[in-house]
């Protein structure tokens, strides 16, 4: 089974070189646990709901357990390297799938600048004590040039990398867990109090939640795979309960230990009081002074090791899209050799240096600007297209025959809640805009309104496709049938 290109030369990516591990490395490693813990869940805990940062983790967690109920239901009958665009198009049609593709290409491209300008940041800042004094950019292109020359070797390669700096990253999080619980917690003890529905259910919910949320994106990349995958009937259903269960079991427990450690009742104080010293204070504390600087060294692992998963994401949604037409078909190319797309990875790699040379040559502020203001544009768009594939799922099995249909759960109830919960985390994204990027910026105001803009112009764009080359357009979403 093979799809072509419109030269007619048969464009498949490396079959079954990717099992269940590989998988969800790739999955994990998009969401940068150490990053994500060290980084994103101090604000969570000094602005949030403070001790119920934990619980956030859970209820986040449940969300896309039923998300990934239909999602992965779905994906016994749905195959290719497009994921949630080819699950919106066989659900929703071929408009809606093309502007969901164009919103999450928007997404993931946006969250690859802001991952690079933090990595530039921190590199630069640890080649300081050195005596190598370099701009930010220069250390973000270098990283940009490593990634893309990983991501043209086969795919097993690139998680092999990815596994090797997930333990790294993993391992230190654990050690700082299991000696917080192992002296017996902080001024208060152990308790589980922190996961009560009165320490969670508070007024900063919504907010903590908006944090919480955007470490589980690239949730997207079990399916994304299936091209590639061995035995992909039961690796990627496999792979997204695994994903999903190790980043929300993983985060509960590293949110639940720190809270631990400082107390329940003076955890938001302590982050309010140093940001930035809040995991270090207590890994010197705990595990020795060694720590801080290794944990230093292993956030610019887990930086570089999310633009790897994000790069071979993205540049897969490129591969498929120029496969369908959709894109420029020299994107459907695939290496003679390692069978990776890697003229889309080039194109991609290209497309993020090029953008954030320009936003650091108008002075930006890598940290504040690029990266607040990306990570708005990711979790916003990411959040509505995950929303369509929950109302594609049910609507995919609503034109099946009723002995090919899953039971009632998987095919209707989970997605219908999926939907609901996705929903209101977009409220929650826009209600809380400001707060997350970190600026009061009438051009803040209008992410909204640029995700809305893409999503009708791609769907527009289909539509044209519909009218002027209807082959073509008959082909979207299926090209693997071909």
């Amino acid at each position: 089974m093979t799809s072509k290109t419109a030269a007619g030369q048969a464009e498949v990516l490396a079959r079954n070189s990717l099992g269940l591990a590989h998988i969800v490395f790739f999955v994990v490693a998009a969401a940068a646990p150490l990053t994500a813990v060290v980084g994103a869940t101090p604000v969570a805990f000094a602005f949030g709901n403070g001790p119920g940062v934990a619980g956030a983790f859970l209820l986040a967690g449940v969300m896309y357990l039923l998300f990934s109920v239909g999602f992965t239901a779905m994906s016994r009958h749905v195959r290719g390297a497009g994921a949630f665009y080819t699950y919106i198009v066989q659900g929703l049609g071929r408009p809606v799938g093309v502007g969901a593709a164009m919103i999450i290409l928007l997404a993931y491209n946006a969250v690859q600048l802001g991952i690079y300008a933090l990595f530039g940041v921190f590199v630069a800042a640890a080649l300081e004590p050195l005596g190598i004094d370099l701009p930010w950019w220069v250390s973000s292109i270098a990283g940009i040039a490593i990634v893309t020359a990983l991501g043209r070797r086969n795919i097993a390669f690139s998680g092999r990398v990815l596994g090797l700096c997930l333990v790294a990253e993993v391992l230190i999080l654990l050690l700082l867990g299991v000696g917080i619980l192992l002296r017996g917690g902080g001024p208060e003890g152990l308790s589980l109090d922190v996961f009560a529905p009165s320490t969670v259910f508070t007024a900063g919910l919504g907010a903590t939640l908006v944090f919480v949320i955007g470490s589980y994106i690239g949730f997207e990349a079990t399916a994304i795979f299936a091209e590639e995958a061995k035995e992909p009937r039961r690796t990627i259903p496999r792979a997204t309960y695994a994903a999903v269960g190790l980043i929300t079991v993983f985060y509960a427990f590293s949110t639940w230990a720190i809270a631990q450690y400082y107390g329940p009742s003076q955890v938001a104080a302590a982050a309010q009081s140093g940001l930035e010293e809040f995991y270090f204070t207590a890994s010197a504390d705990i595990l020795g002074p060694w720590s801080v600087p290794t944990m230093s060294i292993l956030l610019i692992v887990s930086l570089f090791a999310c633009v790897l998963s994000f790069h071979n994401t993205i540049s897969r949604y490129f591969f498929a899209l120029g496969r369908e037409g959709v894109l420029a078909s020299a994107l459907s190319r695939v290496h003679p050799l390692h069978r990776s797309p890697h003229v889309a990875g080039l194109a991609q790699s290209g497309l993020v240096g090029s953008v954030l040379l320009i936003m650091a040559l108008a002075g930006l502020d890598p940290y504040g600007v690029i990266f607040s203001l990306m990570s708005v544009i990711t979790v916003l768009g990411v959040l509505t297209v995950q929303a369509l594939v929950s109302l594609a799922v049910i609507q995919f099995f609503r034109t099946l025959p009723a002995g090919e249909r899953p039971g009632v759960f998987a095919a209707l109830f989970a997605p219908a809640l999926s939907v609901l919960c996705l929903g209101g985390a977009v409220g929650l994204v826009i209600s809380n805009i400001e707060f997350l990027s970190g600026t009061e910026s009438p051009i803040v105001q209008t992410f909204p309104l640029l995700i809305a803009v893409v999503g009708i112009g791609g769907a527009l764009f289909a539509n044209w496709l519909r009218s002027n080359r209807p082959v073509l357009y008959a082909r979207l979403g299926r090209a693997l049938e071909q």
